[in-house]
């Protein structure tokens, strides 16, 4: 990522630019007053230098070209995640003449909640006026970054005049979610109260072309399906058996409660955990979807294509903690984009009532609901564990985690 832009200011100050005439012209009184070689070197010393003082004003620092790059430290490219430092890298540009010693960069940078992080460093600039500066952040959370104005300082090769300048490069990058790796998730698929094992399955559950074995001929079973040589062998219709899909498509509901999250490290966590989610269903070629229960709510439909998931993600970066409706308003307003069958996955910090209601309105919807809440890890925590044994008797999975690095272990292991 790069941007290039020149801006011209006036660097140098007033008070400053008044004490140099002032000296010019006392100088100029002494010549024309007193006479003699002394006074005319004296006063020809001096406008040689007021003009260097005042022409350095106008060029240098004032017209600095520059431009930026940004890249993770990690090597990875442009993809930066949370917890990665952001290698920072500006190339400027001083036109003119006139010597320059040094030049002082003041660099400004800020997230898109108000944080700000400022760095300064100094760069010696070549004879031909170029420079290069390089310096890295401190780990980034997740966010939308940008650079602000940056200020350049330098000074004459006698230290006698500051100039400053200001220039804007507008650079911008995002930080995604840091995600963990999960190798499997025991997804259990149980009967419904409402709608029982076979209503799930047949509407999310989609035979494959790959031959699983042979069974009875079943009544209305078609022509294309017999398995001619079986039934030649034993003299019985024989049907062929199809493999299904191993898993129902999956929506993942991410909870975005203004109350429930204890401290912004737990609700990073939970969004982390999502994007692990949504991470794995892609790896495993699975559809998945996603909402977010926030106050501008977003629904993604299943998909597993790349470029559905990168939506997914970048759109993890913006949310916030900020939903102050019911989680059951929420999921009504997209229940239409809520396919029958899925499994539905909650991730949540709560336990409460509002939870309960949410899994009965995705039994109601024809889904398979389970809960993945996310503990604190100073073990502060909203609600209690009142509600497992309703969870068991709906035949609902339920897991629990306090830190990222435990969720691989928790979906591994079931609950």
């Amino acid at each position: 990522m790069r941007r290039y832009l020149s801006i011209w200011t006036n660097g140098i100050k007033p008070s400053r630019l008044a004490a140099v005439l002032a000296v010019w012209c006392i100088c100029l009184l002494y010549v024309l007053f007193q006479g003699g070689k002394t006074s005319m070197m004296l006063f020809s010393m001096v406008s040689l230098l007021s003009v260097y003082l005042i022409g350095s004003s106008f060029g240098g620092v004032n017209r600095v070209k520059a431009s930026r790059s940004v890249s993770s430290g990690e090597n990875n490219g442009d993809v930066l995640h949370a917890g990665d430092q952001v290698r920072v890298k500006m190339e400027v540009n001083i036109p003119g003449l006139l010597p320059m010693p040094y030049l002082i960069v003041r660099e400004v940078l800020q997230r898109h909640n108000g944080e700000k992080w400022s760095f300064e460093d100094s760069v010696i600039p070549s004879l031909r006026g170029s420079g290069e500066l390089v310096f890295q952040t401190p780990p980034l959370e997740r966010g939308r970054y940008a650079f602000s104005s940056t200020e350049c300082i330098s000074e004459d090769i006698f230290g006698l005049m500051e100039h400053r300048g200001v220039f804007e490069v507008q650079t911008s990058f995002r930080v995604l979610p840091r995600t963990v790796y999960i190798p499997n998730w025991h997804r259990s698929i149980r009967n419904l109260r409402l709608g029982g094992t076979q209503t799930t399955l047949s509407s999310s559950r989609r035979e494959t072309t790959q031959i699983n074995g042979v069974r009875d001929y079943v009544y209305g079973d078609r022509i294309s399906r017999i398995h001619w040589n079986a039934t030649a062998r034993t003299g019985s219709w024989k049907s062929k058996e199809f493999e299904h899909e191993s898993f129902p498509k999956t929506m993942i509901v991410l909870d975005c409660t203004a109350k429930g999250y204890h401290n912004s490290r737990q609700f990073e966590f939970a969004v982390s955990a999502a994007a692990s989610l949504v991470e794995y269903g892609a790896r495993e070629h699975a559809g998945t979807g996603l909402f977010t229960a926030g106050k501008d709510s977003r629904v993604f439909a299943p998909s597993d294509t790349p470029s559905e998931r990168m939506r997914m993600i970048q759109h993890l970066v913006d949310v916030d903690a900020d939903r102050t409706e019911s989680l059951l308003t929420s999921l009504e307003r997209a229940y239409r984009h809520f396919p029958k069958g899925a499994l539905f996955l909650l991730v949540s910090p709560l336990a409460d009532q509002s939870v309960m209601e949410a899994m009965r309105w995705a039994e109601t919807k024809g889904m398979n609901p389970s809960l993945l809440r996310i503990l604190s890890s100073d073990g502060m925590n909203n609600g209690k564990d009142d509600y497992s044994a309703f969870l068991q008797s709906r035949g609902i999975t339920s897991y629990s985690a306090s830190s990222l690095e435990e969720l691989p272990a928790v979906l591994g292991g079931g609950a």
